[in-house]
């Protein structure tokens, strides 16, 4: 029997749809993952086969091929274990077809089947309500910055188990909303701040004008003259951080895996300060698959190097 999942996987700090395909044929007991997987990909099948056993499920003692569409991309990272073994227990029957195809699914999956949590939450957030569906079911972990997206349904699960119960009909997952005017009325104090500093006239002023128009600045002199400290202080009188700007920021956070557990949005103007040795990849990002730098991770924010 075959059975289809929708999940996604990450290109840059985009995410595409990723359909997930499971056919379950009658033979000896095997297990092909075809779709340009990476080895994490490949290593699911232990973590999978544990978590649907040990959460009461019957694991096939058939033939499994699962498959990764496109296959022409190169699919790498555990976000996939919980729509491949949804996928399994749809094919074999232990899931009802119905809700499958309104959701997109993502999430690690433990031995106990337990979900964890996966990094690049908000991009997919941001692809599910672009395809027009109804909602994802990601990681609880994962839930308030996929919550910041509004028109699509974030049903935060904590295991396999709570997954396969919903889709079946057999419980309900509340939804997770988040107010969007309420995360910038908080107030959010800096460690350090621009008026802490007395005298450097000069500076301040060329930092302040700075500021305003959104220009470079080269500071020069001896270690020791104040110039890490004035960048410390800098983004505490940079613009406030508008919604938008706050997106981009925390979607580049959320693919690089640096978001703070349980945060929505980055809602202060991020400051980067890398070591004067680091690499160029490091500083401009790239990779195989293609990665954040230092100069991506500073968006809408300040880079001091």
């Amino acid at each position: 029997m075959l059975a289809k999942i929708l999940s996604s996987a990450l290109s840059g700090i985009d995410a595409y749809q990723v359909e997930v395909e499971v056919d379950i044929q009658h033979g000896l007991p095997a297990w092909t993952t075809v779709g340009l997987p990476d080895t994490v990909v490949k290593e699911s099948k232990d973590r999978i086969r544990a978590a649907i056993k040990n959460c009461g499920y019957q694991f096939p003692v058939d033939k499994v091929t699962v498959n990764l569409a496109p296959a022409s991309q190169k699919k790498e990272g555990s976000s996939f274990d919980l729509p491949i073994a949804l996928g399994i227990l749809a094919a074999s029957g232990q899931i009802k077809p119905k809700k499958l195809k309104e959701y997109m699914f993502l999430g690690e999956l433990s031995l106990d089947g337990h979900i964890k949590s996966v990094r690049g939450v908000l991009p997919v957030a941001l692809l599910a309500k672009k395809n027009k569906l109804k909602g994802v079911i990601i990681p609880k972990a994962n839930m308030a910055e996929a919550a910041v997206i509004p028109q699509i349904e974030v049903i935060p699960a904590e295991n396999l188990s709570q997954v396969v119960e919903f889709l079946n009909g057999l419980t309900e997952i509340p939804q997770v909303r988040i107010d969007q005017e309420e995360i910038f009325k908080q107030e959010y104090n800096y460690e350090v701040d621009f008026q802490e500093v007395k005298g450097q006239a000069h500076a301040k002023r060329a930092l302040e004008i700075a500021a305003a128009g959104g220009h470079n600045v080269l500071m020069i002199g001896p270690p020791g003259t104040g110039k890490t400290m004035l960048a410390r202080r800098l983004p505490t009188i940079l613009p406030p951080i508008r919604f938008e700007e706050a997106l981009e920021t925390t979607r580049i956070y959320s693919v690089a895996g640096l978001l703070p557990p349980g945060q929505a949005l980055i809602t202060k103007r991020p400051f980067r300060a890398p070591h004067h040795t680091i690499s160029d990849a490091g500083l401009i990002g790239g990779g195989q698959t293609p990665r954040p730098g230092e100069a991506t991770l500073a968006h809408n924010g300040m880079l001091f190097r």
